[in-house]
């Protein structure tokens, strides 16, 4: 039983074993010891450990990532690819379709399949799917001759270096390095996306590895429609006693969760949230700071990142427990993605992100409620007001959607009390609506033949997925546990 639950919980609870048992249930993952662990910062220290691994590889490579970029840092890494093809080393790669939509095409694979390697596209359009391009593939994760495994949020693009030419630091990101048998959660979460994108017979995982440390932590494996981390974020948000301090680069809470972290900061509880002052998608940013009444109503502290991009995922709490990955805090990563990240129950570890996170509070502006209105803070200092410790992509248009409609629900079903943040897309919706009402009305078939198309898909659709189950052979669709080579 490990003790950080116990001491989440309370330091003398008789319950913690039930304390441990619900956070395997949550994250769908039992927690394995015997690890060591290490925190490594912003893409240049994960590139060069990453390209370290790959170089001293032995046996297998397995490189999963959202964003594979045909640039300096991409061409790097397949070299690295080829090379260790050539040498006998099976390479497997899981690239996403959208998020490298524009950025490497198949042909950027070639050099690496006439090697001998292995690239696999996930998740491609399909005509007779037509939501299934929402579930993506984005994990961020390596695994080398199944020994050593490294998580982060850092895709392989060279945007994450900065451009010293213009003055433009790197992109603020986390990633950790993995040694134990947690490695072989790793694999095998690799392969559960592996063996749906073609055979995956050839390989098998081999002996979990031997324990080298004293970390004890959980392998957050989720697949679309499953939402092991965001139980998980829900459990801790219950459990936390200190504090609670998030960084994350897309947030949009759910309302469950934002009632969460709110009950949390009422209790007494130092809960903060950093995000990117300046994003990649502004159009998220804007639904984040929408987000910003309720939970600084409730106490939750909020800041700002002042840098190019702050694209980290990562919690810590109470200096026993911490999460990293590629995870974020909105519906996209918690519920329509392929995800990946690890919670470390581990003392250490936890207070070695702490002071990080400390650290990057030194570049971020709070945000406070001022004569009702939301504003950046007057002082200087993020940490001035109260003592440190108390007692490319598919999220844009699933967090667009969701906002808009709690809002427009909130409006018609009078559930809440709606903030001047959301004026802006009541009078959107409400003349967008008045608007398509009056077209319909003068000509009506500018909206029934493209519904009735629509209809004709969907149905088209139904059918097809009809034949398929009814061709798909009686048994289990659990995937294999296996995908490193034999």
């Amino acid at each position: 039983m490990a003790q950080t639950a116990e001491a989440l919980a309370a330091p003398t609870n008789p319950a913690s074993q039930l304390i441990e048992r619900a956070l395997s249930r949550a994250g769908g993952t039992p927690l394995v010891e015997g690890n060591t662990i290490e925190l490594l910062i912003d893409a240049r220290q994960n590139f060069d450990a990453w390209l370290a691994a790959i170089r001293g590889a032995k046996r297998s490579i397995l490189f999963e990532n959202y964003i594979f970029s045909d640039d300096d840092i991409g061409r790097e890494f397949r070299t690295e690819f080829v090379e260790a093809a050539q040498r006998g080393v099976k390479v497997l790669v899981i690239y996403d379709w959208l998020g490298c939509l524009g950025s490497s095409r198949a042909s950027f694979w070639k050099p690496l399949t006439d090697a001998g390697g292995f690239a696999r596209v996930y998740n491609p359009p399909h005509f007779d799917r037509p939501l299934g391009w929402l579930a993506r593939n984005h994990r961020k994760m390596v695994v080398v001759d199944g020994e050593l495994g490294f998580i982060s949020g850092i895709c392989v693009d060279a945007k994450w270096l900065g451009d010293p030419s213009k003055n433009l630091p790197p992109w603020r990101d986390t990633g950790v390095a993995v040694r134990g048998p947690a490695c072989h959660d790793m694999s095998v979460a690799f392969c559960a996306n592996w063996s749906t994108l073609g055979d995956s017979s050839d390989f098998d995982a081999g002996p979990v590895p031997a324990c080298v440390g004293d970390v004890a932590l959980r392998v957050i494996a989720t697949q679309p429609r499953t939402a092991g981390i965001f139980r998980t974020d829900q459990f801790i948000a219950a459990m936390a006693r200190k504090y609670l301090w998030i960084s994350d680069a897309y947030f949009v809470g759910l309302a469950p969760y934002v009632q969460a972290l709110g009950a949390a900061a009422l209790d007494g509880v130092d809960v903060r949230l950093l995000v990117p002052g300046s994003s990649d998608l502004p159009m998220v940013a804007r639904l984040s700071r929408a987000g910003y009444r309720p939970l600084l109503e409730s106490g939750v502290r909020v800041f700002e990142w002042n840098g190019p991009m702050l694209h980290a995922k990562t919690a810590v709490a109470d200096d026993l427990w911490g999460r990293v990955g590629s995870s974020n805090m909105n519906v996209s990563s918690w519920f329509a993605n392929a995800e990946i990240d690890v919670a470390v129950e581990d003392a250490n570890f936890a207070q070695c992100m702490a002071r990080q996170y400390e650290k990057d509070l030194d570049n971020a502006t709070e945000i406070v409620l001022s004569n009702r209105r939301i504003s950046k803070a007057p002082s200087a200092s993020p940490r001035s007001r109260r003592p440190m410790r108390g007692a490319g992509s598919t999220s844009r248009a699933a967090a667009g959607t969701l906002r808009l409609v709690n809002t427009v629900g909130a409006a018609l079903g009078n559930k809440r009390v709606l903030g001047r943040s959301e004026a802006g897309i009541l009078l959107v919706s409400g003349s967008l609506l008045i608007a398509l009402a009056f077209v319909t009305a003068i000509w009506p078939r500018i909206l029934a033949w493209p519904l009735a198309l629509i209809i004709v898909w969907i149905g088209f659709n139904l059918l097809a997925s009809y034949m398929r189950t009814r061709r798909r052979p009686d048994k289990s669709t659990k995937p294999p546990d296996h995908c490193v080579p034999k």
